[in-house]
């Protein structure tokens, strides 16, 4: 069921005679889980930027959008943000100010995520280097330049529900069911979209042929054009070096995905996905 709620988290402890933001998080979880979200591949600008200091280009059907800083630095950073307003960013995609972000960042799958796994990343963060890097605003035209167009965006397409799940189904594949569809969030390129930004969710995973950047994203379903002839030990091999059934290695963004990302994760986790993917049904490519 589709909703949109505020979610109100507290996370403050008296310290003395102030009160400063109780620090519960774990951040060598929150690094794994970090690179779990594919975090530095957009946060980090190519061409020698710093760290997650943002600025990225992503280039998309509405307009050009800049990753911001998500280093500690508390003028152009998050430095100065609590676990709540971060949770609340990730979760829910709600600004500390109360602004509505847009689907570039995609709070659509990491609202799926535990509040444990986002509160870890964020206690990892707050161990990089701060950097100053004023981020320039997103180039976009009208309407879509109007940020609180996005609130009733959301009342369309915006499934705030958690993760749950499938009792039928081994812990295994329900790993791979979360990384895929929380941290990983495969579905925000490998599924089509429909003329607002909404996600085609009878098409999921399915391919996408306007992908980031304007690059065709393929069908990882097993369905035709998809992965119905690979193994699973052929997805593992493509997340965890990039190797092709066909001998070929993969090419596109999908390689910092993986240099940042898949690469990083344990066998058991490689292992997850492949066991969910190899699942789904089977459904034709969206990508040609």
């Amino acid at each position: 069921m589709k909703r949109v709620t505020g979610l109100i988290f507290t996370a403050t402890a008296f310290l003395g005679a102030g009160l400063a933001q109780a620090q519960s998080g774990d951040p060598v979880r929150g690094e794994y889980m970090f690179a779990a979200g594919g975090c530095a591949t957009c946060h980090t600008a190519k061409d020698g930027g710093a760290y997650l200091a943002g600025g990225r280009e992503l280039e998309t059907d509405f307009g050009s959008f800049y990753t911001p800083n998500i280093t500690p630095d508390p003028e152009t950073g998050i430095g100065n943000w609590s676990e709540a307003d971060f949770v609340r960013a990730v979760r829910e995609g709600i600004s500390p100010e109360g602004e509505h972000y847009y689907p570039s960042f995609p709070y659509t799958s990491y609202a799926k995520m535990t509040r444990q796994d986002v509160i870890d990343i964020k206690a990892y963060l707050d161990t990089v280097p701060a950097v100053r890097n004023e981020v320039r605003d997103h180039d976009l035209p009208f309407p879509f330049n109007i940020s609180m167009s996005m609130f009733g965006w959301k009342l369309l397409f915006f499934d705030d529900s958690p993760f749950e799940p499938d009792p039928a189904k081994s812990e295994a594949w329900n790993r791979g069911a979360y990384l895929v569809t929380g941290p990983g969030h495969c579905g925000e390129c490998h599924s089509p979209r429909n003329l607002l930004g909404g996600i085609d969710t009878s098409q999921a995973l399915s391919g996408n042929k306007n992908g980031p950047e304007g690059d065709a994203v393929p069908n990882i379903t097993p369905g035709e054009g998809g992965i119905g002839d690979w193994s699973e030990e052929h997805i593992i091999s493509a997340l965890e070096i990039g190797f092709l059934p066909d001998g070929d290695f993969i090419g596109g963004a999908m390689t910092d995905v993986i240099e940042d990302n898949t690469s990083k994760l344990t066998p058991e986790d490689l292992q997850a996905i492949a066991t969910y993917l190899t699942s789904l049904p089977a459904i034709a490519s969206n990508a040609i």
